[in-house]
């Protein structure tokens, strides 16, 4: 079985581009374009040096040394928290502007939830001299205002989405709105594994430098390349997919997607898609979905900015439907608290999407001599107000 995009945008029986007619010549452009622009001498260079001398890669894999005597486990961070801009969000932007340069776009858009992926946009704009403009939901604004912050200071525009729960679901449906207004000059980047191809693909090749630094840094550490757990947390599931994509094919390596159960997986307040989802179209894409009896999407709910979209990328949902990956759902309260304890017996603050993944510690029994690799996709600079509401700090 084939992990990867097949040559029709297809993981399995999700992905596709289901598009209005408005949009095919934009996403054909880039379909036709994307790998061989990838796959030039002269991208390559510039992408490379941007990552290591402007991001700060590689980024260290540190082995949690108190986090490990806890859980009586062998516990590795992938530092993503540590890329310029606060999460892993800056590796794809790098990639998607300069593709955009090639295709002689002059103006980009985006879509975010958390205000990451719309900080890594307005900082690439900002690095290279392109109009930016920012979709972000009305309540996403209100609770990530810091990261609304840094966008406008790097010179983006930030649009607020009204309709619907004023998330990113929405955020994303006025980005695709302004993309069919605006198809010659702009390019659309878009943060996560999701969307028409070959979005879902060429993101996860740009996050794909997580997991080839993961095998270099383990083989120094352990003197093995493959550790037995990979654990990431999904929302649309770009860190999963960078975590993931060098040991899709390694079945030995056990993949395990943290999703947000939010107030409970059947409270009606989740973000559950593997368990709650069926098959579906949002945003281009075939794949599972929340959604009502009539297929009418239900709005998902997390705590984290970052976790409440009501869909999961492609590859995601041909992972958890060819059980090649474990999908385990966190609440808001499991994820807080395995915040909080990272905090505490590391020295280090998550941002709360990565937290859903950390606790997995309490949920699930590791052997002493496993290796487990969590990619720790952001920090918790931008999730201080919410961390500060909860714990009555």
């Amino acid at each position: 079985m084939s992990y990867f995009v097949d040559k029709k945008g297809y993981y399995g029986e999700f992905g596709g581009a289901f598009i209005p007619e408005m949009l095919y010549p934009n996403v054909k452009e880039l379909e036709d374009n994307y790998l061989k622009i990838m796959q030039e001498p002269s991208f390559q260079k510039e992408f490379q040096e941007l990552l290591k001398e402007y991001v700060g890669r590689p980024t260290p894999l540190y082995f949690a040394k108190r986090l490990s005597e806890k859980y009586q486990t062998k516990i590795y961070l992938k530092r993503e928290d540590l890329c310029h801009t606060g999460a892993h969000k800056i590796n794809n932007t790098i990639g998607q502007i300069l593709v955009a340069k090639k295709l002689g776009k002059t103006r980009v858009i985006a879509e975010t939830g958390a205000g990451q992926h719309g900080v890594a946009t307005a900082t690439v704009c900002a690095l290279m001299g392109i109009e930016c403009v920012v979709y972000m939901g009305e309540i996403d604004i209100a609770r990530q205002a810091p990261n609304v912050a840094r966008m406008k200071m790097l010179g983006a525009k930030v649009v607020p989405a009204l309709s619907g729960s004023r998330t990113l679901k929405d955020a994303t449906n006025e980005a695709i709105r302004d993309w069919i207004n605006n198809p010659v000059n702009t390019h659309y980047i878009i943060g996560s594994v999701v969307g028409p191809h070959p979005y879902p693909d060429m993101v996860a090749r740009f996050q794909s430098v997580i997991s080839e630094e993961i095998k270099k840094q383990l083989l120094e550490k352990e003197q093995t390349e493959n550790p037995d757990y990979v654990i990431a947390c999904v929302g649309g599931g770009s860190n999963a997919a960078g975590a993931f994509y060098h040991y899709l094919d390694e079945e030995k390596v056990n993949l395990i997607a943290v999703e947000a159960a939010g107030l409970g997986i059947h409270s009606g307040e989740s973000a559950a898609t593997s368990i709650l989802g069926k098959e579906g179209v949002i945003h281009g894409s075939k794949t599972l979905l929340m959604q009502s009896e009539d297929g009418q999407i239900t709005e998902p709910y997390s705590i984290s900015a970052g976790l409440d979209y009501p869909g999961i990328g492609p590859l995601h949902a041909h992972l958890y439907r060819s059980k090649r990956a474990e999908f385990i759902s966190i609440t808001d309260a499991e994820a807080m608290k395995a915040g909080l304890e990272l905090c505490e017996l590391e020295g280090i603050i998550p941002a709360i999407e990565s937290a859903h993944a950390l606790a997995v510690f309490n949920m699930k029994k590791f052997k002493e001599s496993d290796v487990v690799v969590l990619n720790l996709s952001g920090r918790g600079d931008k999730d201080l107000d919410t961390y500060v509401k909860y714990f009555k700090l």
